[in-house]
């Protein structure tokens, strides 16, 4: 039976899996219901101001401290090391991901491949974005980064996350929003799956303002959904993996770190279904900034200006006349990186596939390619066009994405990328306007 859930982003949200788990009048009371622990964490600063303030209160079998000492261990594939190669101009697009082959199990954690990155998590400002490829659940392992929020993007197949405050089932062209220093564990129950991860090293994200869109629109608050407390009380010899400064440590824990029976507060877990998105567009001729697409931002130290912006492109209308309706050719101080969860992306006629990815950094022109400028070029725009059956997204940064070693020598990387603009031609003629 799928879980309960709560509603609404950055509530206060209060759950218990036994009656009266939650303890009244008080945090910390000197004997917790049922002989449980109390315990707090804090996912800003106890000084944050109230309406951005995080923190959750959790009520559990054993505290979080009991478990073995870490000790280092690489994953190779899986790090922040966003200087092995000079960040490059150039435009970059790759194929999918391979799923993994049937007799090679890898889980989710073990499927994480780095592609690119900014800052760091000892800078406290910058993103880690990833993408995974499974085969099998974890099993006898547990996972949080000390580093930044997750946001997990599947792609294909579906994911039952199980983190400390309860159970996440997440589907492809839903979102998943794990915070910082949540343990979880994550199941596949459709098998192999596949996907993408913002690792995101700055302020938490939260929904944008609507300025003059007004009260309405975009993400809706009441659309994310937390998890309700379901507590695990299980003992073996199991592994905690632990995400900490761009490095991974491990340590053995003799249960399961998942056995918080009652919680409450606002650093919690969220999914978000991106088909409830309530898209914004023209209603007369040219279009607005791709920001009218803002799903999460996470804000910088500068006024209007994201650490981090996550986009979607979903199904919509385009009604806009005398209009090229396609995104125009553009060159950003933002860099883009954009994947493809669903469908045909508008302004891409082709080598653009769902679970594949794209990266054009700052002041780095793209675009349409050639094929897609011409069809919108002569396109009957005395007509509405509905764009359905699609979901693309973009993560956008302030700073330079700089490509991992490893996602240039990828095999999945197009080395003919570019050729999709050769086809553009020169039309000037000063003698027919």
């Amino acid at each position: 039976m799928a879980p309960n859930y709560l509603s609404g982003f950055g509530n206060e949200h209060a759950s218990e899996a036994l009656p009266g788990a939650l303890p009244q009048g008080r945090n910390s009371p000197q004997r917790a219901p049922y002989g449980l622990y109390a315990e707090q964490i804090s996912g800003t600063a106890f000084t944050a101001p109230r309406h951005q303030n995080r923190r959750s209160w959790l009520y559990r079998l054993r505290p979080a401290v009991l478990h073995r000492p870490f000790a280092a261990f690489a994953q190779p594939r899986f790090h922040n090391r966003f200087d092995e190669a000079p960040a490059t101009p150039n435009q970059l697009r790759w194929d999918p991901l391979p799923l993994p082959v049937e007799n090679e199990p890898v889980d989710f954690l073990d499927g994480l491949v780095t592609y690119a990155g900014n800052g760091s998590a000892a800078a406290q400002a910058g993103i880690a974005i990833h993408l995974y490829a499974a085969n099998r659940d974890m099993q006898g392992r547990y996972f949080y980064s000390a580093d930044g929020e997750l946001l997990i993007v599947p792609q294909q197949g579906r994911l039952s996350i199980a983190t400390e405050l309860g159970v996440l089932e997440l589907e492809p062209q839903e979102i998943a929003l794990i915070p910082r220093g949540i343990r979880f564990r994550v199941a596949l129950p459709d098998g192999p799956a596949r996907g993408y991860v913002c690792e995101n090293f700055g302020a938490q994200l939260r929904l944008p303002d609507l300025g003059p869109i007004g009260s309405n629109g975009l993400a809706n608050p009441r659309d994310f959904l937390a998890p309700v407390a379901a507590w695990e009380d299980v003992e073996g010899d199991f592994e905690l993996v632990a995400k900490f400064q761009g490095e991974l440590w491990r340590a053995a824990i003799g249960h399961s770190p998942l056995d918080v029976v009652a919680w409450h507060g606002n650093h919690v877990p969220y999914k978000y279904d991106l088909r409830r998105f309530n898209t914004i567009g023209s209603i007369s001729y040219d279009h607005p900034d791709p920001s009218i697409f803002l799903v999460l931002t996470s804000p910088s130290d500068t006024p209007g200006v994201g650490n981090m912006d996550f986009v979607i492109f979903p199904p919509r209308w385009l009604v806009a006349e005398d209009t090229f309706r396609p995104p125009w050719f553009h060159r950003n101080i933002a860099s883009e990186f954009m994947g493809l969860i669903h469908g045909v992306y508008d302004a891409k006629a082709g080598g653009f596939a769902p679970g594949g990815a794209s990266l054009h950094n700052c002041m780095s022109g793209h675009g349409p390619d050639a094929a897609s400028f011409d069809k919108a070029s002569a396109a009957d725009v005395t007509k509405p066009d509905h764009i359905v059956d699609t979901m693309a997204f973009m993560f956008e940064a302030r700073a330079v994405l700089r490509p991992t070693a490893q996602a240039l020598a990828s095999p999945q990387l197009q080395q003919d990328y570019h050729e999709c603009w050769q086809g553009l031609r020169k039309t000037f003629d000063p003698d027919r306007r």
